[in-house]
């Protein structure tokens, strides 16, 4: 962004901040009659001056998430509930179908004790669990970084390996194919099995199934919203004894009913 742009960006900030001053203004001559709004300064979306968030149509971003600058993010990816992802100092790669759960953070290094420029790089079908830290790290496709894990600048998580939950990974370690590592800091624990390898790639599947269903909840209107709230009322589902003796039969209605692939039953396994 050149001067001008700059310039512009300024005036911009200041009209905003003078008319909330004049509410605040307008509040006191009201005295003791006024109502205050208290305005959210919170977006969802953020730019850094030049540097703006490119989030895939079909990827869900929860309201209470920020992804703020230099980031991408790919096709049926999630960004979960209190997530941050920020780009602002170097840029943030997201692929496919990759999951960041609830209030996990997302950071880049512009340089560090290596003089290393270290963006943050996630592949595809990738599961990140909640409350996990990735700072200037690298993580291929289909694996896998548990809940409250932390990743430092430099590390390098290989395609099929798994971080275990609460580990610190220290900076510059690389975690081969394959491999389970945990404890503080992160040392290898064993070799994963085939079934923990299917586990992970039908994480992935899974949450891009319920990232679908919250979208679609997230997008209802008011009117939507009250509606389904008396459904849910009006068809109730009482005793399966109790409904005989009524000589009653409840028909869930179709805006009640989950899509079979959030069932767990139901959930198409993975090839």
């Amino acid at each position: 962004m050149g001067t001008l742009g700059k310039a512009i960006y300024t005036v911009g900030f200041w009209i905003r901040e003078t008319g909330q001053a004049l509410d605040r203004l307008g509040c006191r001559l009201q005295g003791n009659y006024y109502f205050q709004e208290q305005l959210s300064r919170h977006r969802t979306l953020m730019n850094v001056f030049d540097k703006a968030p490119i989030v895939d149509r079909d990827a869900f971003v929860a309201p209470s998430a920020s992804v703020i600058g230099d980031v991408k993010v790919g096709r049926s990816s999630s960004i979960w509930y209190g997530c941050v992802l920020r780009g602002d100092v170097n840029s943030i790669s997201i692929g496919s179908g990759t999951n960041i759960q609830d209030n996990s953070l997302v950071h880049v290094a512009k340089s560090n004790l290596s003089r290393k420029v270290l963006p943050t790089i996630i592949g595809s079908n990738v599961t990140v669990g909640h409350s996990a830290v990735l700072h200037g790290c690298t993580v291929e496709d289909e694996a896998f970084v548990g809940m409250g894990a932390t990743l430092l600048d430099g590390v390098y998580v290989e395609k099929h390996a798994m971080v275990a939950a609460g580990a610190l990974v220290r900076q510059n370690t690389r975690i081969p194919c394959g491999e389970v590592w945990g404890g503080n800091p992160a040392k290898f624990l064993r070799k994963l099995t085939e079934e923990e390898m299917t586990f992970i790639s039908q994480s992935a599947l899974n949450y891009t199934n319920l990232a679908q269903v919250h979208a679609a909840e997230n997008a209802k209107s008011f009117d939507e919203i009250e509606l389904e709230t008396m459904l849910r009322k009006k068809f109730a589902r009482r005793d399966e004894e109790y409904d005989s003796m009524l000589g009653v039969v409840r028909e869930t209605p179709p805006e009640l009913i989950l899509p079979d692939n959030i069932i767990p039953d139901k959930a198409p396994k993975a090839a």
